[in-house]
């Protein structure tokens, strides 16, 4: 099991967040991906939502209406938000503090998404930041070669087919922090507890708002089954879109980028290149127009006593990495730069 993978790692006693380093001298890698490699990508997003729109449609007035609507938006919200402010910004990156109830809560809520327990979902993203579109990257669309079916593979494994490999080994060197905390453990050991009644509770709220056992149903499959469907999906986008599609303005070493649609459908998370070029705010969206509503939450959350020590980079570290403000031309791609390769030197595994 993975909390057996996490007791049996042995490591340094160090307790800080594994994540990509910050360093100004890295080696920029820019790789502009293929028209093919974005049709492949663009296909395998476009499809299902069409899909669950079509069915939508079809279903209206007949297995679907507003009170379902309600209901799948609701769970949605309440679980995507779990995972981007609880299991990402909070677990992961340390990007602020809140008192034990409000992290009991943001840990149920992010199980309830279905995506794993936090342990293995905090190490898993810890690893993709250490190692971001290289080799060890766990879910990197750039690492299986420029072919059709090599850019079919890439987009396909970075969107869900990661998930699919055999286990990762060693992950419990990225959570040390977490093993420490009784109530991160708890969290992580109630996973499947909390999952089964993220799907019971629509379920239930369907059928005591229309009193029947076909409200039940219909609640079970729009706020469980079909909202688990919408969080996944918009969260792997971050994953495979949010390293294809967008624009880079800050100096990092992978492909990361900001992606509007993905930044409003995920709460911020899709401002993926400000995100690696500063992994431990709290802010995602750095600019006044880039909505960040997880961001909003947690700076509301401050305000009412619910969070502390907010981390948001300096105005002077923003512009030292901002790529408008030092222009530089990016480095010819190399064996060692090359998204498809391992990098020439690994960062600290305990590097923030």
């Amino acid at each position: 099991s993975f909390l057996h993978d996490c007791i049996m790692t042995t490591t340094s006693t160090s307790t800080l967040p594994a994540c990509k380093a910050d360093h100004p001298s890295e080696a920029e890698v820019y790789h502009k991906p293929s028209i093919k490699f974005q049709i492949a990508n663009l296909i395998a997003i476009v499809v299902p939502f069409l899909g669950l729109i079509t069915a939508i449609i079809l279903t209206w007035g007949v297995a679907f209406n507003w009170m379902y609507l309600g209901l799948m938006l609701g769970m949605y919200i309440a679980t995507g938000l779990g995972i981007t402010i609880g299991y990402h910004r909070l677990f992961t990156h340390r990007s602020f503090k809140a008192p034990r109830p409000v992290v009991y809560l943001l840990g149920v809520l992010g199980s309830m998404a279905v995506q794993g327990p936090v342990m293995e979902w905090v190490a898993t993203h810890r690893k993709h930041h250490q190692h971001s579109d290289h080799d060890d990257d766990p879910h990197s669309p750039h690492t299986h070669g420029d072919s059709l079916w090599g850019v079919i593979r890439g987009a396909w494994h970075a969107h869900g087919g990661w998930m699919f490999d055999p286990p990762i080994r060693g992950l419990g060197r990225y959570v040390q922090d977490l093993r420490k905390d009784r109530l991160v453990r708890k969290i992580n050991d109630q996973f499947l507890l909390w999952v089964i009644i993220g799907l019971l509770l629509p379920a239930l709220l369907g059928g005591l708002l229309t009193m029947s056992w076909m409200g039940v149903l219909l609640g079970f499959l729009w706020g469980g089954l079909v909202r688990v469907f919408l969080v996944h999906h918009v969260t792997w986008s971050v994953n495979s879109v949010c390293h294809i599609w967008g624009q880079r303005p800050f100096r990092t070493s992978d492909e990361s980028r900001n992606n509007l649609i993905v930044g409003v459908l995920a709460f911020g998370e899709g401002w993926h290149n400000n995100h690696h070029a500063f992994p431990t705010s709290a802010a995602h969206g750095l600019r006044w127009w880039q909505f960040d509503s997880s961001y909003l939450i947690i700076r509301l959350m401050g305000m009412i006593g619910l969070a502390s020590d907010i981390r948001r980079p300096s105005p002077e570290r923003v512009a030292a990495k901002d790529r408008r403000a030092n222009p530089e031309a990016p480095p010819k791609l190399t064996a060692e730069t090359k998204p498809n390769s391992k990098p020439k030197s690994e960062p600290s595994k305990h590097a923030v």
